[in-house]
């Protein structure tokens, strides 16, 4: 990311005009609301809806064993339909089921919310058991998503092969990096497949996810939290002196016009913050017996 910058910067150009310049005028945006430890995921839309998102992602559930409640299972769909009634159609929701769901319950946590018409179910299973995307595919009509845990265009290979999928999410802090993704979007695209790129690490993974957006047709909504998950306290807004690019209407943000990357840092903030040592772990959760869950 650091080399795209200075190379954009050098050139004056953003790093979009380096990758075969804007296929767009605008990215679609959507907001993580949470919803694994039951919440008022209808205020937290609502907060989404009042700042110009009309798309949200929630998880799905908490911990899920192999063969789990039925009870958290109709919690799931409560939640969702809780949204689906307050704003109808206009607000789009992405399901997330992590990982957390094994594939005994995956398909009947599917098929129960199929009929709220989400945006997609991201990760029923894990990709580990991507042989499986294929059955829930079978089963709903629900669009499914996966490839926050893929690495590079390999990590991706079977799932295209298999064409079950019909999202792809690679990270661009995790997949290898701005041209890296870029080329698995070209790979999805030629399997038909549209890319929501995964980006919840901060104001400089999503720049530079913007720059790839951008020039990517097949791209249709791009993850915005701006590291929502993961704050310790201070808003991560506060390392970047130009906050007009994350500005968003109707759920959409401008693409940036700056130079390298678009923002520039205020890199005095960032040593202030770093000196205080902050560590942010994932949690560790275990199921009602006592066995390891997925986070």
């Amino acid at each position: 990311m650091a080399l795209w910058d200075i190379k954009g910067k050098a050139l004056n150009l953003p790093v979009y005009e380096l990758l075969g310049g804007a296929v767009r005028d605008k990215i679609k945006v959507y907001s993580w609301i949470g919803g694994d430890r039951p919440s008022d995921v209808v205020a937290m839309a609502q907060e989404r809806w009042d700042k110009g998102f009309r798309a949200v992602k929630m998880n799905a559930t908490s911990e899920m064993h192999y063969i789990d409640s039925l009870e958290k299972v109709d919690a799931a769909v409560e939640r969702v339909a809780s949204i689906r009634e307050k704003f109808g159609n206009a607000m789009s929701i992405g399901i997330d089921f992590h990982g957390r769901v094994h594939k005994p319950m995956a398909k009947v946590l599917a098929k129960a919310l199929e009929e709220y018409h989400p945006m997609f179910i991201e990760e029923p299973v894990l990709p580990e058991n991507e042989e499986y995307f294929a059955q829930i595919a079978n089963e709903v009509s629900t669009p499914i998503a996966t490839g926050e845990r893929l690495y590079t265009r390999w990590g991706f290979k079977n799932i295209f092969k298999q064409g079950a999928v019909d999202i792809v999410q690679p990270d661009i802090s995790l997949c290898g990096g701005l041209l890296e993704e870029r080329k698995i979007a070209a790979m999805a695209e030629a399997c038909d497949m549209a890319v929501a790129p995964h980006a919840p690490y901060g104001p400089v993974a999503l720049a530079a996810t913007f720059q790839v957006d951008a020039c990517t047709p097949n791209v249709f909504i791009q993850e915005q939290s701006l590291g929502i998950h993961y704050n310790q306290g201070f808003d991560l807004l506060d390392f970047v002196k130009n906050k007009e690019i994350f500005q968003y209407k109707d759920s959409f943000v401008d693409i940036p016009k700056g130079p390298g990357l678009g923002i520039e840092m205020d890199e005095d903030k960032i040593k202030e913050v770093a000196q205080e040592g902050l560590v942010w772990n994932n949690p560790s959760w275990v199921n009602y017996d006592g066995t390891i869950a997925e986070w």
